[in-house]
């Protein structure tokens, strides 16, 4: 059994937790604060018990929370073999827990990114080690989720490539291989179209996120529209993301819609806020 340390407590990282707990590993999840580590177990708990309610397997509750421990600060990481980051997608947030893990962690600990946009290289650059660190870019819900986007870097080894994909494999996840590329295929793709779809409702084409999304369910068959899954994934991410493609390729095409950065200002984060641009209740 491995020691997997988690770094955020937020939805990603509830999720990846949960996740590698019930797959059989003994994980430490931190975060900087105690309250969200509390709430972060409360959350794991309402997930486990809702997964045979939302089609998935029946979840031991009680097995998964004792296998999930947590605590202020990465240094509680000095001992675990693979370290999953998943903090926010803001470039300074990350390369400074990026820095603190590569002091913290031993040189054979395997650094894995969950990003959706950041480069893995850059990334890497940030500590002494970067032959150790992999993005694998996760998607939400992370349990219910069997595929994703696996992306070395410039300098991954062939070791922390196979230790990572060991590691998903354990995780019951599938993998594709993605070249380190800002946005890798997934938000790419995803981005823009949510972008879009803000700036629908922005610039009046449509009045309500509800016409937006009835249209790619309707007509496209998709389980979710653009708007229903920025709430998902949350607004204030779905910005950053937007703004580092905007950053990394210098085209027009990812200017970030002014509503999200309206949205992201009040608090309007979608799902983990209860109102993004839907409403939502317990």
């Amino acid at each position: 059994m491995a020691v997997i340390g988690v770094v955020g407590a937020g939805v990603m990282g509830v999720g990846v937790a949960q996740n590698l707990a019930t797959g059989g590993h003994e994980v430490v999840l931190v975060d900087r604060d105690e309250a969200v580590l509390a709430e972060a177990r409360a959350a794991i708990a309402r997930n486990c018990r809702m997964s045979r309610l939302l089609g998935g397997p029946a979840v031991d509750t009680d097995a998964v929370l004792a296998a999930i421990s947590t605590a202020v600060g990465v240094r509680a990481l000095a001992k675990a073999e693979v370290v999953i980051e998943n903090v926010t997608e803001d470039w300074e947030v990350k390369r400074a827990v990026h820095a603190e893990l590569d002091e913290v962690c031993p040189p054979e600990t395997v650094l894995i990114a969950n990003t959706s946009a950041i480069p893995i290289t850059r990334l890497a650059s940030v500590g002494g080690h970067p032959e150790r660190v992999i993005g694998v870019h996760f998607m939400n819900p992370v349990p219910a989720k069997p595929v994703v986007e696996l992306i070395p870097g410039f300098h991954t080894d062939e070791r922390t490539v196979a230790r990572t994909r060991e590691l998903l494999t354990s995780m019951g996840k599938r993998w594709v291989d993605v070249k380190d590329a800002s946005g890798f295929v997934s938000n790419r793709v995803l981005m823009l179209t949510v972008n879009e779809a803000a700036f629908l409702l922005h610039e009046g084409v449509v009045d309500t996120p509800e016409a937006v999304d009835e249209v790619f369910r309707g007509c496209f068959g998709h389980p979710m529209g653009p708007l229903e899954t920025a709430d998902l994934i949350g607004v204030d991410t779905i910005l950053y993301s937007v703004e580092v493609l905007h950053e990394a390729y210098a085209d027009s095409k990812y200017r970030p819609c002014p509503l999200l950065k309206q949205m992201t200002d009040a608090g309007l984060h979608g799902r983990k806020t209860g109102r993004g641009f839907y409403t939502y209740t317990n």
